[in-house]
């Protein structure tokens, strides 16, 4: 059915869940998965100059070690479900572009993700990067809805 599945990550519980599902239907179709996640590039924007806290440096030093750390407990899962899982970490300001750009890069037939769950206006206001695939994906998108906390 499905060969390869992306599955996005932003190290959320939310995104631990989808993890978790992609993985597990990884498993049961032998599919292979690759895991990503999306880091935003530097900005120098700001109207006062003590806001800048970060030189570039500092920002990608950051930004790489919270990437890893989010890869690497998608590793674990996968690790724990006996199956290989290879990791991306793309730069990019819009994730959503960078999650179907991957796909179509990596030949996924299939992308995993999560949802918040939000509805109504503020679904509107705030967006998200889940619908933005929803809507701009020509990859099927398996959309992971959170789970009550036991």
């Amino acid at each position: 059915m499905y060969q390869h599945i992306l599955i996005p990550t932003d190290g959320s519980e939310l995104s631990q869940q989808a993890i978790e599902h992609g993985v597990a239907l990884a498993k049961s179709v032998n599919a292979k998965v690759t895991v990503m996640t999306v880091t935003a590039p530097f900005q120098l924007f700001a109207i006062e100059p003590g806001i800048v806290t970060d030189t570039p440096e500092q920002y990608e030093k950051r930004a790489a070690a919270l990437a890893a750390k989010d890869l690497n407990a998608a590793m674990e899962v996968a690790k724990a479900a006996g199956i290989s899982c290879d990791i991306i970490r793309v730069e990019h300001e819009h994730p959503y572009r960078a999650i179907i750009d991957t796909a179509a890069q990596k030949s996924c037939d299939l992308i995993v993700m999560a949802s918040h769950g939000r509805r109504g206006i503020s679904a509107v206001v705030l967006g998200s990067e889940t619908v933005k695939v929803l809507t701009h994906s020509a990859v099927p998108v398996l959309v992971v809805r959170a789970r009550a906390p036991s």
